[in-house]
């Protein structure tokens, strides 16, 4: 058993995932399509979606001290707490929740920024919008310089000491995401935190894990983070809401509140319990694989299992997807396939692929997948959601972002390299 190529599932247990999914191999009004576009919204667990829309239909307010307002401030209340000790293995601080990721990110962005004195903020070059521009807004709000850590284009990473190079005694902060949204390739954050800790002992260090979270264990307990985000819609849930932690020195800081409220409650308003709902639902689903492979009655130990199990699935299917078999071959082996940050090791990668075909624009190249009933995402040079990062890459004319999700199969990587060696041969 080979688990530095991942560990495939086996046919069975991939149907019996799926089949908990909404619309994994077909959209009820286009037809029959392979969706590969995960790391853009993935896949709906059907029982996030059911919770979350049951829970909508009650008047009630969770505030009221009546059994249907108790029934429902237990799923804000019991939520809270496994998001943060679950998800995000947080033995203090805070949860932070709003409409969106993003616009945690530039929450804590603004709050660290508002109350941490220095004269200068690191941010990399391959951050999403949300996290880069949150970086940047912020810095000339306060009159700070932003220094941006280069990419690696072997690895699509940035190296620990690119962060080091520009970190100093007057970083007030350093924002890295915990892997790339375009590329897959997943951060060293615990050599990033240690090299710029080597610097700055007190630094305030936060990262964007809205791709990495439906991927791999968030841990800011053993990272020794200040803050943490990550998007329901991109981990199987539903849209409407974004999460946060935020550490103890973070929660401790002036920020908007109600003023009667204990210091560490962020939300203004009455939260949404089918939110909280949908993620537990999310939970108990990764708890479900955990329990396939070990005996535990350990809520956390059956999650972190399950969310093991579904890197090593992703891994076995990253490398199917890049080395075929004798039969397809893979994108590494199809003439005329160009990958965009693709070192020979598959460690260290989350599910997705960035690839061009030689002489084809993306967006065509998106189409023709479209098509043929694949649904990918082009990610042009032109885009403000991608031209950043695709150029650091060294992808000038954009690419094509695959991104397969852990209920796929073998079946379902062999379609896709089929469909590619079709267009590449044209």
């Amino acid at each position: 058993m080979n688990e530095n190529k991942g560990i495939m599932f086996d046919e069975a247990f991939v149907a019996e995932l799926k089949e908990q999914f909404y619309m994994p191999d077909d959209d009820p009004k286009y037809g029959e399509r392979l969706f590969f576009d995960n790391s853009g919204g993935s896949l709906r667990l059907k029982k996030a979606v059911e919770i979350k829309a049951d829970l909508e239909r009650y008047p009630d307010c969770p505030e009221r001290d009546h059994a249907r307002g108790l029934d429902l401030k237990a799923y804000v209340q019991n939520g809270t707490k496994e998001i943060l000790d679950i998800m995000f293995n947080a033995k203090s601080g805070a949860l932070m929740s709003e409409l969106t990721a993003s616009q945690c990110m530039f929450h804590i962005v603004d709050l660290i920024m508002d109350n941490v004195k220095g004269t200068n903020a690191v941010v990399s070059v391959l951050e999403h919008p949300s996290a880069f521009d949150a970086m940047q807004y912020h810095c000339e709000k306060h009159g700070l310089e932003l220094r941006v850590a280069q990419a690696n284009k072997e690895t699509g990473r940035i190296d620990p000491e690119e962060v080091a190079r520009l970190v100093d005694k007057d970083t007030c902060l350093v924002s890295i995401m915990s892997a790339s949204n375009i590329s897959g390739s997943v951060m060293d954050m615990e050599g990033i935190v240690k090299a710029a800790r080597a610097i700055k002992p007190d630094i305030y260090i936060i990262s964007d894990a809205v791709q990495h979270a439906p991927h791999m264990v968030m841990d800011v307990d053993a990272l020794g983070l200040d803050a943490m985000n990550f998007a329901p819609y991109k981990f199987f849930s539903v849209r409407g809401c974004g999460f946060a932690y935020v550490s103890d020195r973070v929660a401790n800081m002036p920020h908007h509140k109600i003023i009667a409220k204990e210091q560490k409650v962020f939300e203004l308003g009455t939260p949404s319990p089918g939110n909280f709902a949908a993620m537990m639902a999310v939970i108990d689903y990764v708890c479900s694989i955990g329990k396939k492979f070990i005996e535990s009655e350990d809520r956390k130990t059956l999650y972190y299992e399950g969310m093991r199990r579904i890197h090593l699935q992703e891994r076995a299917l990253l490398y199917r997807l890049l080395e075929g078999t004798e039969e397809v071959p893979g994108l590494r082996h199809i003439k005329g396939v160009e990958i965009s940050a693709d070192p020979d090791s598959v460690e260290g990668r989350d599910l997705i692929a960035g690839i061009r075909i030689e002489g084809m624009d993306v967006v065509e190249l998106g189409q023709e997948y479209q098509k043929r009933g694949i649904t990918t995402a082009p990610r042009a040079a032109t885009s403000i959601y991608s031209k950043r990062i695709v150029e650091a890459l060294g992808a000038d004319k954009g690419l094509v972002r695959v991104s397969p999700m852990h209920c796929h199969g073998a079946a379902d990587i062999d379609k896709f390299l089929k469909v590619t060696q079709e267009i590449a041969a044209k």
